[in-house]
């Protein structure tokens, strides 16, 4: 494949991250790879996105997937408008108003289904298996997840509210589908609730689990349950300080 001649110079750097940067290039949203980045995760992480677009939820479009000066990139329609995150920074006042918004795009993700999507539960395994915990610890992992009864419903995988861009268009568009699967809707609301803890936004983590069980009418023992077996699954790749907080939920202790 050759290179797409862009000029990134006039665009507009809108993110970086660890492994990546996004443009904004007009109309265009230009999330660009490092190197290091592999081709099958480009094209898995586009492969996705694709597949969650075949549904009617609403999301930017891919256009393309290429190369930019030897690194991958994919192109996608730019969203014009505030994030979710943005307008709750704003406007403190509106905390509940947009968490109920939050909580119904969620809902609305959760209740749809896309069967091409690779399952929640063989991702996990692979993530338990690939922590460092020692053999105990993974087999009871491995043990409670096996135990769980199946879903096939959309999960993100990463749905926080700076993924939700409130479009000036008065839609609501759900951005990075880089780890979407299909699997247990509890299994996603934990791995939000971890966001927000993460962020140590603990109020608001808390907040997030009663409103999202209120409106749900879910026990939040189903989601607890799932949250030693997400924090072990986001402790593979997260940074040393994230993975010491994450510990604190991987605490699998009712065995001898």
């Amino acid at each position: 494949m050759q290179d797409v001649k862009l000029d990134l110079s006039a665009a507009k750097v809108i993110a970086v991250r660890p492994n990546k940067k996004i443009y904004r290039l007009g109309n265009y949203c230009v999330k660009v790879f490092n190197n290091d980045f592999s081709k099958a995760d480009v094209l898995n992480e586009a492969l996705n996105q694709a597949r969650v677009e075949e549904t009617d939820l609403d999301i930017p479009k891919i256009i393309e997937v290429t190369k930019i000066d030897g690194k991958w990139a994919i192109i996608t329609e730019f969203i014009e408008g505030p994030t979710l995150a943005e307008l709750m920074e704003k406007e403190p006042e509106k905390e509940d108003e947009y968490m109920t918004r939050f909580i119904n795009i969620q809902r609305r993700i959760l209740n749809t289904k896309a069967p091409m999507l690779n399952k929640l539960v063989d991702k996990m395994q692979n993530k338990i298996s690939a922590t460092t915990l020692n053999a105990t610890a993974r087999y009871e992992l491995h043990m409670r997840l096996s135990a769980i009864p199946r879903q096939e419903k959309i999960c993100h995988g990463d749905f926080n509210p700076s993924n939700v861009i409130c479009g000036t268009n008065g839609t609501d568009y759900v951005i990075d589908w880089a780890h979407v699967t299909r699997g247990a809707a509890e299994a996603d609301v934990a791995r939000t609730y971890l966001v927000f803890w993460l962020a140590g936004q603990l109020e608001r983590a808390k907040k997030y689990l009663d409103m999202y069980c209120s409106m749900t009418d879910t026990a939040k023992q189903q989601v607890q349950k799932w949250l030693p077996i997400v924090a072990a699954s986001q402790s593979v790749k997260g940074c040393p300080e994230e993975r010491e907080l994450l510990m604190h939920w991987i605490n699998v202790v009712d065995y001898e």
